[in-house]
């Protein structure tokens, strides 16, 4: 059961780390330097070309959404930004909470194997010679504390990822934002 775990959280944790740092990501001041050019050019295509460059950014994927409506009205512009930004935030966030249930859960599967691997080792001991049973106490100890620890490295390195990852969501979240209002206020 705790492989299963692990396996799970290392793909959780590597698909994550692929959108949120990669896919998903783009350097927004050089991309908002390159924008504001092209509006203070009045070339509103063009930078709408330039955000279909990149068309996994979500960061492009919400300034399209802006410049694609800048002829209606600085209404039209704020609802298209902020619709985009509620759109492409769940995508970001996605499944980073299952990191700290994962932590949670894989804890105690390591206590449960701990308490079934001692039940088990007492159990077997009743009819052990008295030659083998200090023998089979330590394995079956050694085999309990194991179980345990294995859960406790699954759940730290959910932790850890949860931390990291609920980190660069925050200031990728923030960032969209930010960058959003900026072009707001530069229609």
């Amino acid at each position: 059961v705790n492989l299963v775990f692990l396996t799970v959280a290392i793909a959780m944790i590597v698909e994550r780390t692929i959108r949120v740092f990669f896919q998903y990501s783009i350097d927004a001041r050089s991309f908002m330097a390159q924008i504001q050019k092209l509006i203070l050019a009045n070339n509103i295509d063009r930078g709408i070309k330039l955000c279909n460059a990149a068309p996994s950014a979500l960061l492009a994927r919400v300034i399209r959404a802006g410049l694609t409506v800048s002829n209606r009205g600085a209404r039209e512009v704020s609802r298209a930004l902020e619709e985009t930004v509620l759109e492409v935030t769940p995508l970001i966030a996605k499944r980073t909470p299952l990191l700290w249930s994962m932590a949670n859960i894989s804890t105690l599967i390591g206590l449960v194997g701990t308490i079934v691997g001692l039940i088990g080792t007492f159990r077997s001991l009743a009819a052990a010679s008295p030659e083998l049973k200090q023998v089979m106490l330590s394995k079956g100890i050694s085999e309990a504390m194991n179980n345990t620890a294995f859960g406790l490295i699954i759940a730290v390195t959910c932790i850890v990822a949860h931390m990291i990852l609920n980190n660069k969501t925050k200031a990728t979240i923030e960032e969209m934002e930010y960058q959003a209002l900026r072009l707001e206020n530069m229609l």
